[in-house]
């Protein structure tokens, strides 16, 4: 009866025919001794059925995202509610069994995308764009007492809200600096300046820039943003008083307006805080989750474990006899560019690439001189390395993982098929996946050929099935 009736039950039947498909498909490779291994995403969608069925299981006003890193200056956010973990405990994770429950239906094996989610999450903010302005959740934010113990004497406007000056002004906007100051900005004494009410979140001005996408809104928009983020430290949400730094602020503005001692002392607490100060409580809110979250599923547990990881994660997954995931091209080691492919650990699963990454032949050509590093270390090879990667050379790659250590060697499509000149994509930039930093990519990879030509490429399957047995895959 009610308004809804017929798109609800649109999604019903949707929904019940991808049951059986994938239900049927999985039965079937099981009936072959072919494991299937699922993949567990971090996060739900703010509208999604979960968060309408147990709204109280999630922190419906904070998002998810990354800090910021190499890949990405600003972070990402990916707009999922954090989850109340406080609430998932009382009924002894209830939500998360049931999830692995189902999906033993279908799996042997799964991932856990973003493990470092069950450490510590990144939370954002609801009136952010950016991830710049987020922090850890959970985690021990500063007291103004414990800031000033580094040597920072903390003043509170200074520290946390935007600094604003004409020099700034000028360096970000150049000339629209001029339009800036008057649209957007209240001056003070001794030239500084403060953003209007409707313009001091991130949100707020992206909601005013909706629909104006000529070159000068987009850069007068980015360049709010980050002079919204330029802060020294971000408020505790849940506790006054208490603040964390702000993710990668010495590269800001304000930074520069701290003294030489100051930025000395700054850098001391940063360097604490978000290398030092966390490592053990991290590893023990693990503890507490993964094995009542895991229970006793049958699958095999497998991490997606990259990115900036405290020194607590190794130990936690080796405990728990959690596979790792190890790129050589993303190496867990600090102070090195690749790591060694025969120095995996044996609970681990070795890949060339994820999907978001470039995959093999695309990661050649972005970078040729960290390509040229590659090439001479790792393949050993002399000379310049070649501009396109070539069937035999990615057939070399391909080899030496199938001979890792590792438990598991899984390789994705366009890697595989990078052996055979005449079977790869011709595009090398149809290839990639997905781009984490890029909210408009979505995820439009399609294979460029069908199952049915791949199954009478007997000369690659040849090949493919003569590697794997070699190395006794």
């Amino acid at each position: 009866e009610s308004e809804c009736y017929d798109e609800i039950c649109y999604i019903y039947y949707v929904q019940y025919n991808l049951y059986i498909q994938l239900k049927s498909a999985c039965d079937y490779a099981r009936s072959h001794n072919i494991v299937i291994k699922g993949d567990l995403p971090i996060g739900v969608n703010h509208d999604s059925v979960e968060t309408w069925t147990s709204p109280r299981y999630f922190n419906l006003d904070s998002q998810t995202g990354a800090p910021p890193d190499a890949f990405s200056r600003n972070g990402q956010n990916w707009g999922f509610p954090t989850y109340n973990w406080n609430a998932m405990a009382e009924d002894g994770y209830k939500w998360w069994r049931s999830r692995f429950a189902y999906m033993e239906r279908f799996f042997d094996a799964f991932r856990i995308d973003h493990v470092l989610g069950f450490f510590r999450i990144w939370e954002i903010p609801h009136d952010a764009v950016y991830g710049t302005l987020g922090h850890f959740s959970p985690s021990l934010p500063l007291t103004v007492d414990e800031i000033g113990y580094f040597g920072l004497q903390f003043r509170k406007d200074f520290f946390t809200r935007p600094f604003i000056n004409d020099r700034i002004l000028d360096r970000i906007f150049g000339i629209h600096a001029d339009y800036v100051r008057d649209k957007f900005l209240i001056k003070k004494a001794y030239n500084l300046y403060n953003l209007r009410p409707d313009y001091t979140t991130q949100r707020q001005v992206q909601i005013y820039f909706n629909g104006k996408n000529d070159e000068n809104s987009l850069w007068i928009r980015d360049g709010l943003y980050r002079l919204i983020a330029n802060v020294l430290f971000v408020s505790d949400p849940s506790q006054e008083g208490m603040y964390h730094p702000r993710i990668s602020a010495y590269t800001e503005p304000v930074f520069g307006m701290l003294d030489d001692e100051d930025k000395d002392a700054y850098m001391r607490l940063y360097n604490n805080y978000f290398y030092r100060r966390h490592d053990a409580y991290w590893g023990q809110v693990a503890m507490r989750k993964l094995p009542k979250v895991l229970g006793n599923t049958r699958m095999l547990v497998c991490a997606e474990d990259l990115g900036m990881l405290p020194d607590c994660v190794g130990d936690v997954l080796d405990r728990l006899r959690i596979l790792s995931l190890n790129i050589q091209s993303m190496p867990k080691e600090s102070g090195v560019e690749f790591s060694h492919i025969e120095g995996y650990p044996y609970r681990s699963v070795a890949t060339i690439s994820t999907h978001d990454m470039p995959p093999m032949r695309l990661w050649w050509e972005e970078s040729p001189e960290q390509t040229q590093r590659y090439y001479a270390t790792m393949m050993q090879k002399e000379g310049r390395a070649p501009v396109h990667l070539s069937a035999i050379q990615a057939e070399e790659i391909l080899a030496r993982h199938l001979y890792s250590p590792s438990m598991l060697c899984l390789l994705s499509f366009q890697d595989i098929t990078a052996i055979d000149a005449e079977l790869r994509n011709k595009n090398v930039r149809e290839e990639r996946i997905n781009v984490p930093s890029d909210s408009y990519n979505h995820w439009q990879y399609r294979m460029h050929i069908n199952i049915e030509q791949l199954i009478v490429a007997d000369q690659f399957n040849r090949k493919l099935k003569t590697m794997i047995d070699r190395s006794q895959r």
